[in-house]
């Protein structure tokens, strides 16, 4: 059993690295997409901001519409619509044709991870459920280190094409394991759609929802312009921002270890440690960007907190709504999502306002109110939370 377990967290994991690297690999390639369809790279930039979008509008709804279906068949089909996308993607040259070969996976993204969040908590006894899920993430981390730099390097030495063959081998790669080593797995008791949004009229989704937004915010409303930030404030060079980046990326998956580890021991002091201890990473990195190697240093403390703040989003909501666990991580899904588009903008607008260095502040702010709704959280359902120790 244990060893059947380590398969199926193995799969999981794989299956995650393989859908953010279809989602996140395309930021790599955007120039040769530009160049593939004749567009500028900021209309390239439609395949990534849609596809974001489109998930942070199905997040909560896809999974809801097939939380009665057999768990293993529902991941086939989402595996199977990422191949079949990638597939057009490569044959395409209609730029309209792609992007609609990217809204089509997104819609589909929020049901496979809402799937595997669930399927790693119940393949282990329930306190060591952030423990396995963790697991899932270092798929998810890898995914955004090893997709962008692999992707665009078989983009610049062979062709576009190939960047998107590679995202379909690996989506068909994890198609063929799931239906090979995977059990049959109907749901035992299927929840009505009512009882699944009565979990919406609780204040402690509600305060979840809104603090875990805040904390993405936080996180990629200033990791979002590292690469800009690394330029023109630490003065680096192409190359080195390069291994900064994959620095931060190497560090995220460390985080996603330590993160299972402090979730599986104790839960709320860590939810409510972690917005103050990345508070003063950012305020450290204001005043040390221009340095070189204290910003390397920072940068991967900072990519093992983000590790950590990913692996909190998922358990603060789900163990706000353990009665309709597949909802509440479509409900993660979507509040990640959102997050990184508000957290983004208002970094942009910074930026533009105050100058490059000042996009921290972005980072700064939202993880003071995040604060206000953590504590909101724990003050207003001390019973509950005192059951989630």
């Amino acid at each position: 059993m244990f060893k059947k377990n380590k398969l199926l967290l193995f799969v999981l994991t794989l299956g995650a690295f393989g859908i953010i690297n279809t989602e996140m690999g395309v930021i790599g390639i955007l120039p040769y997409i530009a160049d593939h369809f004749h567009i500028s790279v900021s209309k390239a930039g439609w395949l990534v901001s849609l596809f974001a979008l489109t998930v942070s509008i199905s997040g909560p709804t896809m999974p809801l519409l097939f939380s009665g279906i057999n768990r293993k068949k529902a991941m086939l089909v989402v595996l199977g619509i990422f191949v079949l996308g990638n597939v057009v993607s490569i044959f395409t040259s209609n730029f309209t044709i792609a992007v609609i070969a990217r809204i089509i996976p997104a819609i589909f993204h929020p049901i496979y991870f809402s799937a595997a969040f669930t399927m790693a908590a119940n393949s282990v006894r329930e306190e060591e459920a952030p423990k396995a899920v963790s697991k899932v993430f270092i798929g998810v981390s890898a995914g955004m280190v090893l997709g962008v730099p692999i992707a665009s390097f078989l983009a610049s030495t062979i062709s576009f094409q190939v960047s998107m063959a590679f995202f379909a081998i690996v989506n068909a790669i994890v198609f063929i394991a799931t239906w090979a080593f995977f059990p049959s797995m109907p749901v035992k008791e299927k929840l009505s759609y009512g009882a699944q949004l009565s979990v919406l009229k609780k204040p402690i989704v509600w305060l979840s929802i809104i603090a875990v937004l805040l904390f993405n915010s936080a996180v990629f409303g200033v990791y979002s312009y590292l690469a800009e930030y690394l330029k023109s404030v630490t003065n680096l060079s192409g190359n080195a921002i390069s291994f900064m980046l994959i620095l931060f990326g190497g560090a995220n998956i460390i985080g996603n270890v330590i993160a299972g580890k402090l979730l599986t021991k104790s839960p709320l002091k860590t939810v409510v440690v972690f917005p103050f201890a990345l508070g003063i990473v950012y305020i450290v990195l204001f005043f040390i960007g221009q340095f070189t190697w204290p910003m390397a240093i920072m940068t991967l403390v900072w990519g093992v907190f983000a590790g950590i703040g990913t692996n909190i989003n998922q358990y603060w909501i789900s163990s706000a709504a353990p009665e309709a666990p597949d909802f509440a991580n479509g409900l993660f899904l979507s509040s990640v999502n959102l997050g990184t588009t508000i957290g983004t903008a208002v970094g942009g607008a910074f930026i533009s306002t105050l100058g490059t260095q000042y996009v921290i502040l972005v980072g700064i702010l939202s993880l003071v109110l995040s604060i206000v709704f953590v504590l909101l959280r724990n003050y207003l359902n001390r019973p509950i939370t005192q059951l989630a120790k």
